[in-house]
């Protein structure tokens, strides 16, 4: 959940200055393989991509100064903001760190039909032409393009109910890289897996840079289970697919991003002395560690580091 395309525009016409983040972000995999097939792009990179938030009026500011605190971030202005094409109010902030953006609403109004379920906000270089190359790959246009103060912003939904936000720019903004790029965690159905991913690939170009179906469940609670784990990289950033029969415990299935950082003792800590909340303790990976904290508000998030 981001600055609803819409927010996130706002809020970046409002926001002081981008983080000055002087890294690239990783090369694909060598074993990256592309399925999606030819086609147009419409991305325009992971540090415009953000997560959408929804959190109540009475938490925004401690959502907000945690998550600030956790990751080295940086807010912008808040200010209320009519974000839907119907009409509502809602605070809203867009937040900037070097490992992920956040687009944060605090609703003052009932949120709209069709709005508080988009997990995340991408933007695209062609709005019409990109919802158009998603009802192509098989998405749904759950609320069909509006416009907003400087942009247009469309939710488009895929298998299993998967829901996202397309936006676009009137003035393209211009960001700095990320310093790590974060995980869209995805949990589907074995009936909807190849179907998801299938889909998602036709519209992002993106590429399968592992596909394995033997990974250890422990990293989404069961451990000694095995289960299906995809791993996608697109213009739009990464994407982790787990393929689940959806008997996971609490908090996973929950968490709808993953966030990469150099030490994740150092990262908990700072979250633990901001106001957060650790769900579930470092679990050794093959690729590191990995912890789940919720946020004041109620915001859940996976966090990790890479193995060294």
């Amino acid at each position: 959940m981001q600055i609803s395309s819409l927010l996130r525009r706002v809020a970046a016409v409002m926001l002081i200055g981008a983080i000055a983040c002087s890294f690239a972000p990783p090369a694909l995999a060598k074993s990256a393989v592309r399925v999606g097939g030819p086609g147009q792009d419409f991305s325009v990179g992971p540090q415009y991509d953000t997560t959408h938030v929804y959190v109540a009026n009475a938490d925004i500011d401690a959502f907000v100064s945690s998550f600030v605190a956790t990751f080295d971030g940086k807010a912008s202005p808040r200010a209320v903001f009519t974000v839907t094409p119907t009409p509502s109010k809602t605070a809203s902030q867009y937040i900037q760190t070097p490992v992920g953006m956040l687009s944060v609403f605090a609703f003052q109004t009932p949120i709209p039909y069709g709005f508080g379920d988009e997990r995340s906000g991408y933007l695209v270089t062609d709005i019409g032409a990109a919802v158009q190359a998603a009802i192509t790959a098989g998405a749904d246009v759950t609320v069909d393009t509006f416009d907003d103060p400087i942009g247009k912003d469309a939710i488009i939904q895929w298998a299993d109910g998967i829901k996202m936000q397309l936006y676009w720019h009137t003035k393209a903004p211009s960001y700095a890289p990320l310093q790590t790029v974060p995980d869209n965690r995805v949990y589907v159905s074995p009936l909807a897996a190849d179907r998801f991913v299938q889909q998602f690939l036709s519209f992002s170009r993106g590429v399968v840079v592992a596909d394995e179906r033997s990974a250890d469940g422990g990293e989404i609670g069961r451990p000694g289970d095995k289960i299906r784990r995809i791993r996608i990289s697109s213009g739009f950033g990464k994407m982790i697919v787990f393929v689940s029969d959806g008997k996971l415990p609490y908090p996973f299935g929950r968490e709808t991003t993953g966030y990469e950082v150099s030490n994740l003792g150092a990262t908990l800590a700072k979250a633990h002395a901001s106001g957060a909340t650790l769900l579930s303790p470092p679990y050794r990976t093959a690729g590191g560690h990995s912890a789940v904290v919720q946020f004041p508000g109620g915001y859940v998030a996976e966090i990790h580091d890479a193995a060294q």
